[in-house]
């Protein structure tokens, strides 16, 4: 008889979210998520019904662990502050079409813009850098060198 392999959602997740960061969403499969985990793409498929119900559910993780992580910092009511939010802003999960994780990232980009706002005074300077430091985030992944957040935050403020 073979032992039970009990792996919680949260390193799933984690995993399927390292699969589609490094090798792209056509890679998300069960099968490929059951050769990372040691899970049986039969199990993931009890867990999580279908292989959109499992990217769904590791991206609602994914803002969920964004959340949490945006909570827990307390940087200044500065420029200088806005910087440093950026700075410590932990990495999204991918962005999706699933309604529910547009919802999910939608409210995510409104609360760091509203942040940043308390920290600029203005909310145009605040989209904007917003979106730079998105910019910014997306040309880091395939090694171009970015510009400097302090920088942006000067030119803004």
């Amino acid at each position: 008889m073979s032992r039970s392999r009990i792996i919680p959602d949260t390193h799933v997740f984690a995993t399927l979210r390292d699969i589609i960061a490094t090798q792209g969403a056509v890679a998300a499969s069960f099968r490929a998520v059951g050769r990372a985990t040691g899970l049986a793409p039969a199990t993931l498929v009890q867990r999580y019904g279908s292989a959109a119900g499992m990217l769904r559910a590791a991206m609602i993780d994914g803002w969920d662990i964004a959340d949490a992580a945006f909570d827990a910092i307390d940087v200044p009511l500065t420029p200088k502050g806005a910087t440093l939010l950026l700075k410590a802003l932990p990495a999204t999960p991918p962005l999706s079409r699933d309604p529910d994780v547009v919802l999910r990232a939608r409210a995510w980009r409104a609360r760091v813009i509203k942040a940043l706002t308390a920290r600029l005074d203005d909310a145009e300077a605040s989209a904007i850098l917003f979106a730079a430091w998105q910019g910014r985030l997306q040309w880091e992944q395939v090694g171009a060198r970015g510009f400097a957040l302090r920088d942006a935050v000067k030119r803004l403020s």
